[in-house]
């Protein structure tokens, strides 16, 4: 026999739900049996799967012991450097400067370096966190920016803060603001565009169009000119829908991509301006709760701001 009791991290799940995250070689089959057959105790009695768990139960098993995981010597997230640029921490959240070039999850490129795995060696090394001391919750980012975009990500550092904070940004409640250089001038200095995206995952790009297409989704982009300066116009864009590539396909869309865009850009000007990366950077982060954020009510009213996009520097100063 064995025991689990359940943290703060671990309460308000489905008992099914914990135990997929817990033993991840369990098939779902059985994990169903040991809890018909009673294997599995929430505080020695019967439990369901759907039983809620709270803070304190403890869980009994009389299941095999190779469901029990070892832990390693050594976690993956250790291997990335510390090297964070912190807008902002406080006991439930972190919101990180990314600079471009840095991927935010692991994939196919991956080699232990990664947004996520940087803020969980940093938690770690603070005694902030340890997967030892946790059973299925680890640090983990609420949005997503793409490997050559930078700007303000936000990482949740405790289980309600990451429930809170992807309910948020499901129902737009967070308002995610970006700068971006635009190639040539604009007639209107601020427009609302709507239309519609489609994703082609082979090649890893989308198609706008202005009416409906097959699987396409609509999509609204509010902008406003902020600076012109030779042939490029500084633009701040409000996601009001967040679809892959948006803003990068939809400024192409209308006759002006992103200057360094090698997707959806112009390679002339690209060459010319001789960067590697497309000069877009989610640069401010305004939160404006309409529903109840829990813990997180503290954060509802505040605004981000990253300290300095270069693109700024470098092109309008």
């Amino acid at each position: 026999m064995r025991s689990l009791t359940i943290g703060a991290n671990d309460a308000g799940q489905r008992l099914d739900k914990f135990l997929t995250k817990t033993f991840r070689n369990m098939p779902k089959a059985l994990m169903y049996k040991y809890i018909r057959k009673k294997c599995i105790k929430c505080n020695g009695k019967k439990c369901d799967i759907d039983t809620r768990l709270q803070a304190g139960d403890v869980l009994t098993f009389f299941i095999k012991d190779e469901f029990f995981e070892a832990s390693p010597e050594q976690y993956d997230f250790m291997k990335a450097p510390v090297k964070l640029d912190i807008v902002y921490e406080d006991d439930h959240i972190m919101l990180l400067n990314k600079k471009p070039g840095l991927i935010v999850h692991p994939d196919e490129t991956y080699h232990f370096d990664s947004l996520i795995a940087r803020v969980q060696h940093y938690l770690y090394d603070k005694g902030a966190y340890d997967p030892k001391d946790e059973h299925s919750f680890a640090p983990a980012l609420v949005n997503r920016i793409d490997r050559n975009t930078g700007g303000i990500v936000i990482a949740a550092k405790t289980a309600e803060a990451l429930r809170v904070l992807n309910q948020k940004l499901r129902d737009r409640e967070l308002g995610k603001y970006y700068l971006c250089a635009a190639v040539g001038h604009f007639e209107k200095k601020e427009d609302l565009l709507v239309d519609y995206l489609q994703k082609n995952e082979q090649q890893n790009r989308v198609y706008i169009s202005s009416r409906p297409m097959p699987d396409a989704k609509i999509i609204k982009t509010r902008y406003k000119v902020l600076a012109e300066k030779n042939h490029l116009t500084l633009l701040e864009v409000e996601l009001l829908t967040g679809r892959t590539h948006q803003i990068r396909a939809h400024m192409a869309y209308i006759g002006h991509p992103l200057a360094g865009d090698g997707k959806y850009g112009k390679n002339a000007v690209n060459r010319k301006l001789g960067q590697k990366w497309q000069a877009l950077y989610s640069y401010k982060l305004h939160f404006h709760f309409t529903t109840d954020a829990g813990a997180l009510a503290y954060l509802n009213g505040k605004t981000f701001t990253a300290p300095e996009v270069w693109f700024v520097r470098e092109w309008f100063s």
